[in-house]
């Protein structure tokens, strides 16, 4: 039976390639926001979401870290894309045929280089895939859009220029959200993402870190927010690999509880290459 995929943008957007990178053959429901996404799971308009929770230009994406530990979804993948610009015009333009280049602002300022090489004036837009899309209605064969190949392919537009990035290392990690829980079996590559709040006293997170030190527990990623308004309330959003079941995670955990008030497993998921 298949399944319906909610991802953040229009069709063509990179995390519907990544969904269906993820869930290839499956059905793929385009959300205007991250709220809109979740939601979409969590009332069964779509069976799982992915989304983007960091890029390694520009860091986390710092709405992901708030919404998903609130939403009550569950980790249950991760998924990564090479973020590849690709200069798409209409049937029959050439690249020389190219005055103006439309995308959101920060795929453009990723293709800098490429852009002022060429000579071509910017147009801003809201999104890389509705970039495709208009560029397509308007059939202007002087108007390019910069987006993904896979843009390209939904609304039938010519592939003028691949890879313009300037940076070749662009890529964005996605993670892959259920309603309910399905934990990794323990063995192989896994990774634990969870959330925690540490005791208001001095060296909590100190020592609360020390757990995974002395277990050997190997902490990927390590991330601090406000929560509540609060400047003395900060949650922490942390990567592990390894397995909540594995003898060693289990005494990092405990120490971890010693020096903390709230913590919360929100994922136990196989690692992706």
């Amino acid at each position: 039976m298949t399944k319906k995929i909610a991802f953040q943008g229009e069709p063509g957007a990179f995390s519907h390639a990544a969904s269906a990178n993820f869930f290839p053959g499956e059905e793929f429901l385009g959300c205007v926001t991250f709220e809109e996404t979740l939601n979409a799971v969590q009332t069964g308009k779509a069976d799982f979401a992915v989304v983007p929770v960091e890029n390694s230009l520009y860091g986390r994406i710092t709405d992901i870290h708030h919404l998903l530990p609130e939403s009550g979804l569950n980790i249950i993948g991760e998924t990564f894309l090479r973020v590849e610009m690709t200069l798409l015009g209409v049937p029959g333009a050439k690249l020389e045929d190219i005055k103006a280049v439309q995308s959101l602002s920060v795929a453009l300022g990723q293709c800098r280089k490429f852009i002022t090489q060429h000579g071509l004036r910017t147009i801003n837009a809201v999104d890389t895939a509705g970039s495709a899309r208009e560029v397509a209605q308007k059939a202007d064969k002087s108007v390019a859009a910069i987006a993904s190949r896979f843009a390209g392919e939904i609304y039938g537009l010519e592939v003028l220029a691949s890879n313009i990035e300037d940076a070749d290392h662009n890529t964005t990690r996605f993670l892959v959200l259920s309603p309910t829980e399905k934990h990794a079996p323990q063995g192989g590559k896994v990774k634990t993402t969870f959330v925690f709040r540490v005791r208001n006293v001095p060296a909590a997170l100190y020592k609360a870190m020390g757990g995974f030190a002395t277990n050997g527990i190997n902490m990927t990623k390590l991330e601090s927010y406000m929560v509540g308004g609060a400047f003395t309330a900060t949650q922490f959003y942390a990567d592990i690999e390894g397995h909540p079941d594995d003898v060693g995670v289990q005494h990092a955990f405990e120490e971890l509880g010693f020096f903390t008030d709230y913590f919360r497993i929100l994922g136990v998921y196989p690692a992706a290459d």
